[in-house]
Parts: structure tokens; sequence; C-alpha cells
């Protein structure tokens, strides 16, 4: 299994919160599958697309999403594909730790992105 493991209670602990956040969960289980723009996320699971962007960006920064490509649009705008960086999560809780193991969900950031390079996320 390709798997990640968290142990330590101050790394643990921040990532099952946000994992157990109702709209959390339905971002990362609408994006495990394929990568969707933070519109259709929001479509998708009826959620306001100001909550949708906010916790993009929440999942984004705690490293549980991740850009998997970004696209023009028709007015060269750039938009965004989102993909769940893991496919699924188990935990143990225990008197004196939390243990939680990612099974990583296998995405491929499209090789123009990497050609953009770290600018292109701004």
């Amino acid at each position: 299994m390709n798997a990640l493991t968290f142990d330590n209670h101050n790394t643990a602990m921040p990532l099952l919160q946000e994992l157990v956040d109702g709209i959390s969960h339905r971002i990362i289980t609408s994006t495990i599958d394929a990568a969707k723009t933070a519109i259709q996320i929001s479509t998708e699971n009826s959620m306001p697309q100001s909550s949708t962007y906010k916790k993009i960006k929440k999942l984004q920064d705690v490293g549980i999403l991740a850009v998997e490509r970004i696209e023009l649009d028709g007015k060269g705008k750039k938009v965004f594909y989102y993909r769940s960086k893991i496919k699924s999560m188990e935990f143990n809780l225990t008197k004196d730790q939390v243990v939680l193991q990612f099974e990583k969900n296998d995405i491929r950031i499209s090789s123009a992105l990497v050609r953009m390079g770290p600018t292109a996320l701004m």
C-alpha cells in the first residue's frame, strides 16, 4: 500500500478535524476519481461557492488537495482543476496517541503545470 502515516498528535489532530468536517469530506470524496473545478465541486455538492473556495484553500494548505491541471477558459482566464491527494484514510485513537494512515491517490500533475512553475498557482 502506498501510504503516509502521521502519529504525532500535533500533526494528526488538525488533519483529522479537517477531514471530518462535512464540507471538507464532500470536497475530498468528490475529487478522488477526477479533478474538478471549484464551481463543479460547489454545484455537485450543493455548497456555496465562497465556502467551497475557502475549504479548497484549507485542504491545499494541509496537503490533502492539489491542483492537477490548469486550463484557460474562452476569455483567457486560468481555471484550476483540484484533485484529492488521498484515496482513503484509516485512523486509530488510543489514550496516548492518534494515528492517521492515508492511502495516496494516484494524481498526475500535468506537464504544462510543471513547465509553468510555482508562479502558475498564483
